[in-house]
């Protein structure tokens, strides 16, 4: 998967889907979050003063940082799930840190550099789930910064014919399993694994694909407001 994703849904719209509490006031949608940006998750956990586990909207940096991680040059934005249990940079996260990245849709791009071709690919509804993991640690300020990673597989269907990797998409039916904060055993983390490819793949042939501006290409001069950013190529856009 590439390093580009959608999320053109209010806070509200996200909350009620996953039936989860606003802690993203200032959420606003995005047709272009990259790699450091902050964007929406849903994740449970338990309330200081009572130990209850709730679920919410939150933000988080899109660069996976826990605390024990020195510093460096590339952003992790994105876990193989062939390794998530196992390495040792992600399984503390898989095994008690798992959250949803929502999103629109995910574009990649194809061709040579200097001509490359932008896709979007998408399901057949709004919003799509992506399995993903998350940590916090603490900046020298004293406060506390949430970090994501988005969970990828071998890609298959549409999204193998554009590029070998996509996102974990969980049917919304399959959410609550992954979001139960019970931190899981090597075995049990295992078997989450098992259930991820499972599930993914009721979802993977869902997913569709069309060529969009190149505009896209340049995430530092697009605007991240513009839905013009996802209308199929060559369409005019839509005057009302």
């Amino acid at each position: 998967m590439c390093g580009r994703f959608v999320v053109s849904q209010q806070v509200d719209d996200l909350t009620a889907v996953f039936d989860a509490e606003n802690d993203f006031a200032d959420w606003r949608p995005s047709y272009s979050l990259a790699p450091t940006d902050t964007v929406p998750i849903v994740r449970e956990r338990a309330k200081s003063d009572t130990g209850e586990f709730v679920r919410r909207v939150e933000p988080a940096r899109w660069d996976f940082k826990p605390s024990f991680m020195k510093e460096s040059k590339r952003p992790q934005f994105n876990s193989r799930i062939e390794t998530v249990a196992t390495n040792g940079l992600w399984k503390g996260a898989f095994a008690s840190g798992r959250c949803i990245v929502p999103m629109r849709g995910y574009y990649e791009w194809t061709g040579d550099p200097g001509k490359k071709r932008a896709h979007y690919l998408h399901g057949p509804d709004e919003l799509l789930a992506a399995a993903g993991i998350s940590t916090a640690r603490k900046l020298d300020d004293g406060s506390w910064e949430v970090s994501t990673s988005i969970i990828t597989r071998e890609a298959r269907d549409a999204s193998g014919e554009i590029h070998d990797r996509m996102p974990v998409y969980l049917p919304l039916d399959a959410v609550d399993h992954y979001l139960d904060p019970a931190k899981l055993s090597p075995a049990d983390a295992q078997a989450m694994v098992d259930f991820l490819i499972a599930q993914s793949d009721r979802v993977a042939p869902t997913i569709t694909e069309y060529e969009v501006d190149p505009r896209v290409n340049n995430s530092r001069r697009v605007d991240p407001s513009d839905p013009g950013l996802i209308e199929p190529l060559g369409e005019a856009p839509t005057v009302e």
